[in-house]
């Protein structure tokens, strides 16, 4: 066993010293209130963002299956 213990500390060395970063988390309401508007257009977003690839996909699923067999 002598002779694993300097290969061994090496090899633990690394994971001793890993600093995870500490999170920028901030309890206090932010500085300027997001309007109704600005949430609207920002879940939008993310709705058509998801929606309008998927909904790409599955229209032109024939011709996916079709270009598939050939």
């Amino acid at each position: 066993m002598s002779r694993l213990a300097p290969p061994l500390r090496l090899l633990q060395a690394p994971l001793k010293c890993w600093a995870v970063p500490k999170a920028h988390v901030s309890a206090k309401p932010a500085r300027t209130p997001t309007s109704p508007m600005e949430q609207a257009v920002g879940l939008s977003v993310m709705f058509v963002s998801f929606l309008v690839p998927s909904g790409w996909v599955l229209s032109h699923l024939e011709s996916y299956k079709k270009s598939s067999t050939t």
